[in-house]
């Protein structure tokens, strides 16, 4: 009899509900941990393929729910903290990232969305710009007046490093446009790489001082860069393409590639390989021409990116979080090895649940040394019938995180046991029970667990929420060690608990008197907070950034905001159906804000921190705007902009967009076919406008 497949194993098309909430959830928790190593120590612990199929298949989840697309996960976060070694910069604009498309039908569907977007006819010609995907590290170049300024790292998208020094020495940078006219402003943008050969040479010269040889280019390459001698930035050899751009004066017009052509005048190395392309067949016979060509090119690279090559229509089409709607990496397939399972660990997450990680013989995947994978959990195990002592084989989708994808059963030693999963929590040997319809296996200590209450109160002072430097992990484990917090509230009350406070801080082990110092400045100087950081911090299910600051938005006030959401933990029908009239929030955040205030425990913390805080009101988005602050429902047929586009664009006028009609309704935008919104809008007093009397309102913004 076959067995049952697990949710894990499940097509996102087959999932249930209460399926893919757990499924999005264990993804979530197994990226974040691999953002850090990757984006800001240039170590990661899983391939890129890997790391790609962890993505796909949340990405998958959230297509089929829609309701889960403002968890906290990595489809809405960009890069990480950048490095404290050099200077910072602001992006002027910033720096994002791509969605990833790993199949044909997901090309497709991105072509699609892209035609739907702009309501173009079937017959239209929509040009698409193709190029291989660069497998380096992205920078920012600053020209003034045509000369280099300022060259930064992406960093977290909104604010990198100050690498000018080092940019300079890269081959491909200009210092100076070849220009006559140059532009007033003008940041190119692109990537920086570690040629092949020059890289083989490094390792080469590695091994024989008897050093310990570099494990792939990307990462050297992102190493190299951040160099506080540019002179051996400079001995790299480190090489740029330019295809992008960020701040510009003009902003450049006509097309995608006639901007990168001119980056090539001005100096700059552009690919050779970008084409440009007009259907779904030249695209895919352009992509697999692309991955034929791979093995040979002199840079490493990992897939295909397509751009819409009018920049017109790049401008109409925006940005969704943390992407634009206009461009998708197309990745190439994952790569596989095998090795032996050394052990199963379980680790308990800062939400409780305990995932199961194969401890691995190391293996090389991709060019990355990987010596764990996730296993996922329970149902995972039972269905692959993953055994410790088995040879398994590996794979990176996407190169993304590593997964066990199989086991080579002829190479079972005799006596392998099925593996027995915990019925304790392994932190703290409260229960671990497993709840109807889930697969995720949670302890049941709650903050008692020792595991949970770290990793709680590191998310709350994290870089999205509270980011108190100073006070980094190895502190708040040794804080928690020595009873000095046992909750976030217990943070802002350190000095007073403690002593002497700073000086008995400066006392210990591993801290100084300036350490201590700015340990306390920090604290003070959030004692004052932004609402929806203060959100995002108290680590509530589902609750994102990209979550908070809706919420932020839409209730304006904490007090406000606690207020109503202990109504919705109350069940009040009102308060319940006012959080889920707000755009993209539906039952599954609902649920998890009833359930956290539904907790004596979490509310009496709530209540402690906003007696120690002063929590900032939201702040408004194009506050010049006529309809800033102003909530918005968009009903019936549209016929100038599709809706997709009609809500974007009163987002970035700094509007609330609701998807019912109620009393604080501000405005109603009606076309043809209006239904039951409309009469809302009539029964509560709601200014009533058509599509002509919207556009003839925020025109000229």
């Amino acid at each position: 009899m076959a067995k049952k497949a697990s949710a894990a194993e499940k097509s996102a098309s087959d999932l249930t509900a209460k399926e893919a909430k757990a499924e999005h959830t264990r993804l979530a928790l197994v990226i974040d941990k691999h953002d850090v190593a990757y984006h800001q120590k240039d170590a990661p612990t899983i391939s890129d393929a890997a790391y790609d199929a962890l993505k796909l298949r949340l990405l998958e989840i959230e297509k089929r729910f829609p309701e889960l697309v403002t968890l906290d996960s990595p489809s809405v976060k960009v890069g990480a903290k950048p490095s404290d070694k050099f200077a910072k910069v602001r992006h002027a604009r910033p720096m994002l990232s791509l969605d990833n498309a790993f199949t044909e039908s997901e090309v497709a569907d991105f072509l699609a969305r892209v035609r739907r977007f702009l309501n173009l006819d079937a017959d239209e010609v929509l040009e698409i710009s193709a190029e291989p995907k660069i497998d380096g590290l992205s920078a920012s170049l600053r020209y003034e007046a045509g000369v280099l300024t300022v060259g930064a790292t992406r960093g977290d998208g909104a604010e990198g490093e100050n690498v000018t020094a080092n940019l300079k020495t890269v081959a491909g940078i200009p210092h100076t446009l070849k220009d006559q006219c140059p532009p007033a402003v003008f940041e190119v943008r692109g990537e920086v790489h570690f040629p092949k050969d020059k890289f083989a040479a490094l390792n080469e010269t590695l091994i024989a001082a008897g050093k310990e040889p570099y494990a792939n280019p990307r990462n050297t390459a992102a190493g190299s860069l951040r160099q506080l001698d540019p002179s051996i930035t400079a001995s790299r050899q480190l090489q740029f393409f330019a295809y992008a751009w960020g701040e510009a004066e003009p902003r450049p017009e006509g097309t995608q590639k006639a901007v990168v052509d001119r980056f090539h005048a001005w100096g700059f190395a552009t690919n050779p390989l970008m084409r440009v392309l007009t259907s779904l067949d030249e695209i895919m016979a352009y992509y697999a021409e692309i991955e034929a060509m791979r093995a040979d090119l002199p840079y490493d690279i990992d897939g295909v990116v397509y751009k819409v090559n009018r920049l017109d229509l790049q401008e109409r089409l925006g940005f969704v979080s943390r992407s634009p709607r206009w461009a998708i990496a197309h990745k190439f397939p994952a790569e596989k090895a095998e090795t032996e399972l050394l052990g199963i660990d379980i680790q308990v997450g800062r939400t409780g649940v305990l995932t199961p990680v194969a401890r691995l013989k190391p293996v090389t995947v991709g060019g990355v040394v990987v010596t764990n994978a996730t296993l996922h959990n329970e149902d995972e195990i039972k269905r692959k019938d993953i055994r410790v002592g088995d040879t398994v084989r590996l794979q990176r989708a996407g190169d993304v995180i590593p997964q066990v994808i199989g086991v080579v059963e002829e190479k079972r030693p005799k006596g392998a046991k099925p593996f027995a999963f915990p019925t304790v929590c392994p932190a703290c040997g409260s229960h671990a029970l497993r709840e109807e319809g889930e697969v995720a296996v949670r302890c049941t200590g709650g903050l008692i667990c020792p595991a949970q209450r770290s990793e709680r109160i590191k998310h709350f002072v994290s870089r999205l929420a509270f980011d108190i430097e100073g006070l980094g992990a190895k502190h708040i484990d040794a804080f928690l060690a020595d009873g000095l917090i046992k909750t976030p509230s217990d943070i802002f009350h350190l000095e007073a608990r403690y002593g002497d406070g700073e000086k008995a801080i400066a006392a210990r082990e591993g801290w100084g008197p300036q350490s201590a110092a700015k340990l306390f400045e920090a604290i003070t100087a959030r004692r004052t907070i932004a609402l929806h950081r203060f959100i995002f911090a108290l680590g509530i299910r589902h609750v994102g950034e990209t979550t908070g600051k809706a919420l932020a938005r839409a209730y304006g006030t904490v007090e406000a905001w606690v207020a109503a959401m202990r109504a919705v933990a109350a069940k009040d029908e009102a308060a319940v159906a006012e959080l889920e009239a707000i755009d993209q929030i539906g039952g599954t955040v609902t649920e998890a804000i009833a359930d956290f205030f539904g907790e004596a425990h979490n509310t009496e913390e709530v209540d402690r921190l906003l007696a120690a805080l002063t929590v900032e009101p939201a702040e408004q988005v194009a506050t010049s705007s006529p309809v800033a602050g102003k909530t918005v429902v968009f009903t019936g047929t549209l016929e100038k902009m599709t809706r997709q586009e009609a809500k974007a664009k009163a987002e970035s006028l700094g509007a609330k967009v609701s998807g019912s009609v109620s009393a604080k309704t501000d405005i109603v935008v009606a076309g043809p076919g209006a239904g039951s919104k409309l009469k809302d809008a009539e029964k509560h007093g709601v200014q009533v406008l058509d599509e002509d009397g919207w556009l003839s309102l925020i025109a000229g913004l």
